[in-house]
């Protein structure tokens, strides 16, 4: 009897031990933020891609526990020219980094610098993917660096009433850094630090203490993320576009996927990080989708949402109808302007053209190849005749045949109207050789970033040009019919007329595609040709109901070029001009891409 009595106080006491709570070490707190060595980086590049651009300098500044231990700063030679829209942005030029060592001497300095530290950066996608690419080319396997990215930080700590965005120079501004941000690497270095600091300051009010603390807070979901995930439930797996709404039915945001489930479920996890996209799910109260029979329907469709609705969230594709057109105007003495519509008005429109900025040097291009008068003065024979109209400098600068004191007569001047407006028409061959003739002088006169500047001109015409070529040619087309494999055997199906996705379908596997392909056809939305229907971009600027924007006959223009994409039927002539820019695109965009690194070593 007492044996079992002290056997069984003995197991009590057991499965009190096993109960009861135990202290933890410090290793199980994390490490302190004290205590970890941070190694803040920056770099500034030739462009914004690590694919077809290089870095010109690194800087980067080592701090652990508020104080700095070290910095590093250097200017890298890229192999090539600086851009001259970098310099104007960074100040740094191509002398500049002539001098400076090349990458493979720079980067074992770097990572010696960074080894056993956490590396920082604001928006650290950016930087370290060209530090990832500078690995790759030089043969070094890429560190396991922890990173921290400063803009995940800001959008979780920092409200919009506080700051309009999380730009650099908005944070440091806010934070009353001493170092102001510069486009230069060190100074934007050690404006990042300063920002770290403040940003880890308001992280103590969130009880962030360790590092993994600090790491895990930013990819965390928000307590609104989550309390809405319901929002996911029945959301099907299924291509198609979603429609986040608000209680009063309004439209916030519009979106696609090739699996509606998938992509509504990660807006309410910590992957989702975008400070306005989070504000907007904190507003919706009810996600509505559209299921597509296919990737390419359901990308128009969301196109065409957005520019119906205009979503206060989305940013791409919301006004359409703002494109930007290079215009040679109606008139008895035509001139170049840059518009934003596309009329059927007589005149002949490139475009639509990216930015007002890729407009103007388009225009340039056009110039240096045709002496149009480039006064915006609305010139008539009668204000001619009678002296009444204003005359520039160009023309004593051989710039102008100055129809506007009557130097050149109408019909002259129309030879010059008729040549741009040929141009603007297909054969692009005249702005090419002037260019080629530029180009070519002032880079044997070792005036290398004038003729960067000159080949900068050239490459947004013939972009515009290529574009707008492309464009009306596939709006002309009464009706084109395509099928490309599916995933699963079949086929997907695709309905054009005039550029506009007018069906969409699916034939099973092993199916005969024909009936299916007749039901499409029969079934497909009617579109009436665009109005106006002259090459060169007029077909473009009518309004979307009679025919498609611009961005949705792109859409369908990349999933024509997709692998196995086969043609069915076609009604019409599917062609661009023979002397077009079409096929000088790959010849442009080969001036951009930087010499073989050997190449440019043995020309040294």
């Amino acid at each position: 009897m007492a044996s079992s009595t002290v056997a069984g106080m003995t197991a009590a006491h057991e499965v009190q031990g096993r109960n009861r709570a135990v202290q933890g070490t410090l290793d199980d707190l994390g490490t302190p933020l004290a205590e970890v060595t941070f190694v803040v980086v920056d770099l500034e590049t030739t462009g914004g891609s690590a694919a077809d651009s290089a870095i010109t300098e690194i800087g980067a500044v080592k701090v652990r526990g508020g104080v700095e231990l070290g910095e590093l700063g250097t200017l890298v030679d890229p192999g090539g020219p600086v851009p001259p829209f970098i310099t104007a942005l960074t100040g740094i030029t191509t002398a500049m980094v002539t001098a400076a060592p090349r990458m493979d001497a720079v980067l074992p300095a770097f990572l010696e610098f960074a080894r056993g530290c956490v590396l920082v950066a604001h928006n650290a996608p950016f930087d370290i993917g060209f530090l990832k690419a500078a690995c790759a080319a030089q043969g070094y396997a890429w560190p396991a660096f922890p990173v921290v990215d400063t803009v995940d930080l800001a959008r979780r700590v920092l409200g919009k009433d506080e700051v309009p965005n999380c730009k650099l120079g908005t944070l440091a501004r806010f934070f009353r850094t001493r170092t102001e941000p510069t486009h230069r690497a060190l100074a934007d270095a050690r404006a990042t630090v300063e920002v770290l600091h403040g940003l880890i300051e308001r992280l103590g009010s969130f009880g962030v203490t360790s590092l993994e603390e600090l790491r895990g807070f930013a990819k965390a979901p928000t307590p609104e993320q989550r309390r809405k995930r319901h929002l996911a439930d029945g959301v099907p797996s299924a291509p198609g576009v979603y429609l986040f709404e608000d209680a009063g039915g309004e439209i916030l945001y519009v979106g696609k996927s090739g699996d509606l489930r998938s992509r509504v479920r990660s807006y309410f996890t910590g992957s989702e990080t975008r400070r306005r996209v989070r504000e907007m799910v904190g507003l919706a109260e009810r996600v509505r989708t559209i299921v597509c029979a296919t990737g390419l329907e359901a990308e128009v469709r969301e196109l065409r949402l957005i520019a119906e609705h205009k979503p206060r969230y989305n940013r791409r594709s919301k006004f359409p109808e703002r494109a930007i057109w290079l215009k040679l105007t109606a008139e008895p003495f035509p001139r170049l302007s840059i518009v934003r519509e596309c009329r059927a008005d007589g005149a002949r429109y490139l475009g639509p053209i990216s930015s007002r900025r890729q407009a103007e040097e388009a225009r340039a291009a056009l110039h240096e190849a045709v002496p149009l008068r480039q006064c915006t003065q609305r010139l008539t024979v009668r204000l001619v005749e009678r002296g009444r109209a204003r005359s520039c400098a160009l023309a004593d600068l051989g710039r102008c045949g100055a129809p506007c004191d009557g130097r050149e007569s109408q019909g002259a001047y129309a030879v010059h109207a008729e040549t741009a407006r040929a141009i603007m028409e297909g054969d692009v061959r005249p702005v090419v050789a002037a260019a080629q003739v530029r180009i070519d002088r002032l880079a044997s006169e070792l005036r290398y970033e004038e003729a960067a500047a000159q080949r900068d001109r050239l490459a947004a015409f013939v972009r515009a040009a290529a574009r707008g070529q492309r464009l009306a040619a596939l709006a002309r087309l009464p009706e084109l019919v395509a099928a490309r494999p599916g995933f699963d055997g079949g086929w997907e199906l695709s309905v054009v007329r005039y550029g506009r996705l007018a069906a969409a379908g699916t034939v099973p596997p092993r199916a005969h595609p024909r009936p299916y392909v007749d039901a499409l056809i029969a079934t497909a939305e009617t579109v009436f040709p665009p109005s106006g229907g002259a090459p060169g971009g007029v077909a473009l600027g009518a309004p979307p109901s009679s025919g498609a924007t611009a961005e949705e006959m792109e859409c369908v223009l990349r999933w024509l070029d997709l692998p196995g994409v086969r043609l069915v039927e076609l009604d019409g002539a599917w062609t661009c001009p023979a002397h077009g820019a079409e096929g000088l695109r790959r010849w442009i965009d080969n001036a951009y891409v930087s010499p073989d690194p050997e190449a440019r070593q043995g020309r040294r």
